[in-house]
């Protein structure tokens, strides 16, 4: 049985236990193949395990005659075809919420290194500044994550284990989600509900973590930022297809909000015309924190992807329901 592989090798052979997979499988690694080619080598595949930022086309998935699942390696899944999924009648998997505690901790690193100013310092210090960096930062005032209000937009895996962790620091706690949590689970996270607008307008920061959807691109537009105060801080650790990314520089360069921790960009890998990544320097080193998309990309959250990736082909491979299904048959 063959398995197309579109992620890097270096990964499977990394993370993956080789004792999980049958002996007479047939691992294909096609990342950087054309459809073509990979259709030549392992056109009677079962099964595609991808990357979930690579895309998996249309004319690959309906190219399989006998192929049965595919499977994302992380969470994401909006860069496979789903509409021939649906033509085709396979499953789509991913490992939903496996990265969720990783990616709560990137979000408050983001937080943290923008209220404290920690590119900007590390500069000034390096350059012999210190005691001026010190001095400066005293004056204009540092803020503590623990007075400030955070705006958690989407309450699913990643903001329940964001709440979690900051319960810790004593924060105060707003979400936005489509379906309103039991009071007692409420009380339980310390988070109270609000609509949209007013936790835009009320909170310190507000970190955005929504799945890629046709609804929920381009979420983070102009009204969204303009809603926001002028002394915000902007999260976004879910994907770049989320944000106006042109009204996000913007923003930062005109003052509608203070500053953006981001972990994703779009498209990835990132490019260096992207409107973001183009600010002027002043403002990048004062305004904003990105990080390379390594927030759900643990030596932990890699062991358990793999893990329950692989367990999920044998599932399917023994004619058994498979788990975390995002598209089923």
């Amino acid at each position: 049985m063959k398995v197309i592989v579109l992620a890097a090798r270096a990964r499977i052979e990394k993370y993956t236990d080789f004792s999980q997979i049958p002996e007479d499988w047939e691992l294909v690694f096609a990342q950087g193949m054309t459809d073509d080619e990979i259709l030549e080598k392992a056109g009677d595949a079962a099964f595609i395990f991808a990357d979930p930022v690579l895309p998996v086309s249309g004319s690959l998935i309906r190219g399989l005659p006998n192929l049965k699942l595919i499977q994302s390696e992380g969470v994401g899944y909006n860069r496979i075809d789903l509409e021939a999924v649906r033509e085709k009648g396979v499953y789509v998997c991913n490992n939903a919420s496996a990265n969720s505690g990783a990616v709560a901790e990137q979000i408050i690193l983001l937080i943290l290194a923008l209220q404290r100013r920690f590119m900007e310092g590390a500069r000034m210090v390096y350059e012999g500044g210190q005691a001026a960096a010190k001095q400066q930062f005293i004056l204009d005032g540092l803020m503590e994550l623990g007075d400030s209000t955070v705006g958690i937009v989407g309450f699913g895996a990643i903001g329940k284990e964001l709440a979690r962790r900051l319960n810790g620091f004593g924060c105060r706690m707003l979400y936005y989600n489509r379906h309103r949590l039991p009071e007692k689970e409420e009380t339980e996270r310390n988070a109270a509900y609000c609509d949209l607008d007013t936790l835009l307008e009320t909170s310190d920061i507000v970190s955005v973590n929504l799945p890629v959807t046709p609804e929920t691109t381009g979420f983070i537009d102009g009204d969204f930022l303009r809603k926001m105060k002028k002394t915000g801080i902007l999260i976004n650790t879910a994907r770049g297809e989320i944000m106006d990314q042109e009204a996000v520089a913007q923003a930062l360069l005109d003052g509608t909000i203070a500053g953006a921790g981001i972990d994703t960009l779009a498209p990835e890998p990132f490019t260096l015309d992207n409107p973001i990544l183009r600010l002027p320097e002043e403002v990048r080193e004062k305004k904003l924190a990105v990080s390379p998309h390594v927030a759900g990309t643990t030596y932990h959250v890699f062991h358990k992807m793999h893990r329950d990736s692989w367990k999920n082909l044998r599932l399917v491979s023994e004619g058994k329901e498979p788990e975390n299904i995002v598209i089923k048959p």
